[in-house]
């Protein structure tokens, strides 16, 4: 016979679970809002919105972020922007000594809502803005890439900037893009960065960002497979777990489907009606053609980023050798 569970005396509730420390940003707003951590508040009545305070060679501009997705690791910034303005003086505009001057405040708090954290490039915009202006900022590593990448693309992000960006601050590679072509099998030097490599190498990452969410989404529905047709898919890629939904979708075999069995693909064939209402046909076939369509550009961009990284090695070993031929004929004769 089991034990009876003890009841609690009257008027006595059971202890609250304990808040977290921080937000988790995957969670849905309605999920945050309840989870009781600080500045979920906030974070929810802002939408899930932060400020982006962007610094351009002539002035400042703000951008509305999505909040959650400048926390989540390789996650796709969703940014926009609100205003930018011309300034006399930047450095004027924002100092450690004298703080924000009331055009750059005024800008702010024209965009801002209360409660609102504002995304900065600087740290010691951080602490200015927040000393004099007590609004919670933020700044990292993350935020430190996404300023980099803002800047190397600013005619994209900034339009109205006439102006270009010293040279000094666009040549830096950042950590992330060093990690990136890592990843990739790429050994790069920040002195061999150029625009070609970033943009080459942006279109992967983008086409790494489908993968990613065509594998979530995948997730959800690919136990079906086990449970209805007895298929054990664990081991597959994200490819061949979107092709077996395209064949139980359409209904047909293709010329790229030989990576199953021919077992495997009757099975796929004969349960087919068994998915029917269990996932959403169009939207397996939909997944299923961006993910070939992401697969097809990253092998060509694959293959013409190796060509830059190449060349560019080839160029920098030419370099040296000038440089050493120059050492070399200025030295003096010996005799």
């Amino acid at each position: 016979m089991p034990k009876r569970r003890r009841r609690r005396g009257r008027g006595v509730a059971p202890p609250p679970d304990p808040s977290p420390a921080t937000i988790d940003y995957y969670c849905s707003l309605k999920e945050i809002a309840a989870s009781g951590a600080p500045g979920a508040e906030d974070f929810v009545r802002n939408h899930g919105l932060h400020l982006l305070l962007f610094e351009t060679p002539s002035g400042f501009a703000i951008f509305s972020l999505c909040g959650a997705e400048i926390h989540i690791p390789d996650a796709l910034e969703i940014i926009w922007l609100k205003e930018f303005q011309k300034f006399d003086d930047n450095s004027s505009a924002i100092n450690v000594g004298t703080g924000v001057n009331k055009q750059l405040t005024d800008m702010i708090m024209q965009w801002r809502r209360p409660g609102q954290k504002l995304v900065v490039g600087k740290p010691e915009y951080k602490s200015t803005i927040e000393t004099f202006l007590g609004i919670p900022c933020l700044h990292d590593e993350v935020v430190m890439e996404v300023m980099w990448g803002m800047k190397r693309f600013m005619s994209n992000f900034v339009p109205a900037e006439e102006s270009k960006l010293p040279k000094e601050d666009s040549l830096p590679m950042s950590q992330g893009l060093l990690m990136f072509l890592s990843r990739y099998g790429f050994d790069v030097k920040p002195e061999m960065v150029n625009e070609d490599i970033v943009r080459a190498a942006a279109t992967l990452f983008h086409c790494d960002i489908i993968e990613k969410k065509c594998c979530r989404a995948l997730l959800d529905v690919g136990h079906y497979l086990k449970r209805e047709s007895g298929i054990d898919y664990e081991n597959w890629d994200t490819l061949k777990l979107a092709t077996a939904f395209k064949i139980i979708c359409s209904r047909k075999i293709g010329d790229s489907d030989e990576m199953f069995s021919d077992d495997v693909q009757s099975k796929l064939l004969d349960d087919a009606d068994k998915y029917k209402d269990l996932v959403y046909a169009r939207d397996c076939l939909r997944l299923y053609e961006n993910l070939v369509a992401a697969y097809n550009v990253r092998a060509v961009k694959k293959d013409g980023l190796a060509l830059l990284v190449k060349r560019a090695n080839a160029d920098e070993a030419e370099q040296a050798r000038s440089i050493t031929t120059i050492i070399q004929m200025d030295e003096p004769l010996e005799g």
